[in-house]
């Protein structure tokens, strides 16, 4: 038995209650490929298409394979509103953004945000609510908006109003780099219409969020947090103009902040509690974490409160029992990083060695490594390269949400990993970069960077033409 499958007894109720959801069969029938190993720790595979986020790790064992598969099904589970003939899956929303956590991660990429005609099939991007306060300091981690709570769910069950309509108008601009390349970069303009529940707060702060890709969340977790406090440098006294520092949120089991690892705001202490969060606030499905049927609703909301809900005796009183909640967090631990791709052609090895000379490395540290942890072997003393410090940096006014988030401020983010980055426009068929997906080239996204990176940004600006090429290549081979 495996620590996640508890009984044969218990298996075998959760997979008959997958079975009842089409996407569960069609991962029972066609599992997860698991690709040869090249050789890069941490599980990496070499593949490039579609569903190259969505490989196991090669270092789970046989016997703990079907906690992969039965994951994925919860992963890729389309959830329905209650009541429902399927007792499986009912307990969507009352309101919610998404169906299933596969809808916003594409093939377990990241999200696409909307564009400036609505399109429904762009399916990705949240809105994080919040008001000036000292919520911050709240198990929330934000003051929420007094009637829409702390995110916008742009979706609501039968007889209920949606909350609101996203929409979204880009500004652009030209910048210049050496050389005469110019580059166009696209400023969002957001605006809420439809408000389903009255008017918004009159101060209201609203956050953007590009759901993020999938891959080596469990790796990151099992970096050792005194590696990770060891390169805070909050007041920056080694002079070079970095100065991170990590996020300490709220953890229910603990009376201390913990460090915060997951989020573009670095908001969640660890992948359990991620994951729970996100089955809650953006489909609206209750679990032991969580156990809020009605998800994000508010007091100002009562027929949301009132809606039915879908939890259930056989779920453990919730509507994502603890036994779907262990596998759905095998899964998502267990998802491999593709290898590397072009890594000794000459262009790329140069590359490589600018994203160091002009400071990219300050944040985006190159190497980490995990701790070692008999209980998830597979994620035990690896050498990783993540190209993350999992700190907070001030990326600058044009990059700033203005929201604050635990001891994240407004404009903060956390260093995202770089790994997989090649890889985006293959898995989810174009690229999206940075929080809320405005850059749509890698020179874009490079350009975006202020604040703490302002001078890396400026560096990028001066090199050569054929340099630049150099670093792209660089970096289209993570």
């Amino acid at each position: 038995m495996t620590r996640y499958a508890h009984s044969l007894t218990g298996w075998l109720s959760l997979w008959l209650a997958l079975c009842t959801s089409q996407a569960a069969m069609a991962v029972a029938a066609e599992p997860s490929r698991a690709l040869p190993d090249e050789g890069k720790p941490g599980s990496s595979f070499s593949v490039a298409e579609r569903k190259a986020f969505m490989q196991p790790m090669a270092q789970i064992g046989f016997d703990t394979r079907m906690d992969f598969v039965l994951g994925r099904a919860i992963f890729e589970k389309i959830w329905v509103p209650s009541p429902s003939s399927t007792t499986a899956s009912d307990g969507l929303g009352p309101l919610y953004n998404a169906r299933s956590c596969l809808q916003c991660h594409i093939n377990n990429g990241r999200g696409l945000p909307p564009d400036e005609q609505g399109s429904a099939n762009r399916n990705g991007l949240l809105i994080r609510l919040g008001i000036p306060g000292d919520g911050h300091n709240s198990p929330l981690g934000v003051t929420p908006e007094p009637t829409y709570g702390t995110q916008l769910q742009t979706f609501a069950a039968t007889g209920l109003p949606a909350e609101a309509r996203i929409n979204v108008r880009y500004r652009t601009r030209l910048v210049e780099l050496n050389g005469g390349e110019q580059v166009e970069l696209r400023q969002p303009e957001y605006r809420l219409s439809q408000p389903g529940y009255g008017n918004f707060h009159p101060d209201l702060q609203l956050s953007p969020r590009l759901a993020p890709a999938m891959i080596g969340l469990g790796l990151l977790e099992q970096i050792p947090e005194a590696d990770i406090l060891a390169q805070e440098d909050p007041d920056d006294r080694d002079g070079d103009g970095i100065s991170g520092r990590a996020n300490r949120v709220f953890h229910p089991e603990y009376e201390q902040p913990q460090l915060g690892r997951f989020g573009w705001k670095a908001g969640a202490p660890s992948l359990q509690l991620q994951n729970a969060s996100a089955l809650n606030t953006d489909l609206g499905i209750s679990n032991p974490d969580y156990p809020m049927a009605a998800g994000d609703c508010t007091a100002r909301q009562p027929g949301c409160l009132k809606a039915p809900h879908g939890n259930t005796e056989l779920q453990g009183g919730f509507e994502a029992s603890a036994q779907m909640m262990d596998v759905l967090l095998f899964y998502t631990r267990h998802l491999a990083v593709p290898a590397r791709r072009n890594r000794d052609q000459p262009d790329v090895k140069a590359g490589e060695q600018l994203f160091t000379a002009i400071g990219c490395a300050s944040c985006h540290t190159p190497i980490q490594r995990t701790g070692n942890n008999p209980a998830l072997p597979a994620l035990s003393e690896r050498r990783l390269e993540p190209y993350t410090d999992l700190l907070l940096h001030d990326m600058g006014e044009a990059l700033a949400d203005q929201r604050p988030e635990f001891g994240a401020n407004g404009h903060e983010w956390r260093t995202p990993p770089l790994w997989g980055l090649g890889l985006h426009q293959a898995v989810t068929g174009e690229r999206a970069l940075l929080h809320d997906g405005r850059a749509r080239t890698l020179a874009e996204a490079i350009l975006w960077h202020g604040g703490e990176a302002e001078s890396a940004r400026e560096r990028f600006r001066q090199l050569s033409p054929h340099a630049r090429k150099q670093l792209i290549l660089f970096l289209e081979s993570l």
